[in-house]
């Protein structure tokens, strides 16, 4: 008896960030979780505050993934990611044991896009390339408070991590924002 096999279809707006290291998605629903095993995921990091359903839990536990929870705010009317969550967030990227790794947001677009952006940077990347792929995945939906977190985020406080382990070629110079200047002292 021949039995159709149908494609284990990825959360949405996945994609590949490291080659079978690093990947970044929507927030995963049952129908995903078989496309995930066969990632054989060591490591899934999720960025939004809500607790996660019972059924998304099993599946973890049960496919042997730990799950680190990293609350990285939306950036909505103002910036609201602080360097301390997103240098935690990066952290856990840049430490080679913990991949495979999933990184996921609910749609996959705002956080998940500022974490990748950053890491980008600390790759090396030319910060037209991290935007472009930034709107790659926004969208339309794409925030310019987003691209001022990414651009403006202190590459010094995880570049020690990047270091520890080799993410940063030999030869590749990493520019570091300027300190911010400012011209009025704000009295309490």
């Amino acid at each position: 008896m021949y039995l159709e096999s149908r494609p284990l279809p990825p959360p949405a707006n996945f994609g590949t960030v490291v080659e079978e290291g690093i990947y970044r998605s929507s927030y995963p629903q049952a129908e995903n979780f078989g496309f995930l095993k066969k990632l054989k995921l060591k490591t899934i990091l999720t960025l939004v505050p809500e607790e996660l359903s019972h059924e998304y839990r099993a599946f973890m536990v049960e496919a042997g993934i730990q799950h680190f929870h990293v609350h990285i705010p939306a950036n909505k009317g103002e910036v609201k990611v602080q360097a301390c969550q997103m240098s935690k967030a990066l952290g856990i990227l840049l430490d080679r044991s913990n991949h495979p790794v999933l990184v996921h947001c609910n749609k996959g677009k705002h956080r998940t896009g500022c974490v990748i952006g950053c890491f980008r940077r600390v790759q090396g990347t030319e910060m037209g390339s991290v935007i472009e792929e930034y709107h790659e995945y926004a969208g339309r939906k794409a925030r310019l408070l987003d691209e001022l977190v990414i651009e403006n985020f202190d590459l010094g406080t995880v570049l020690w991590m990047a270091r520890r382990y080799d993410w940063i070629q030999p030869g590749v110079e990493i520019e570091l924002p300027s300190p911010a200047t400012s011209t009025s002292i704000a009295r309490s």
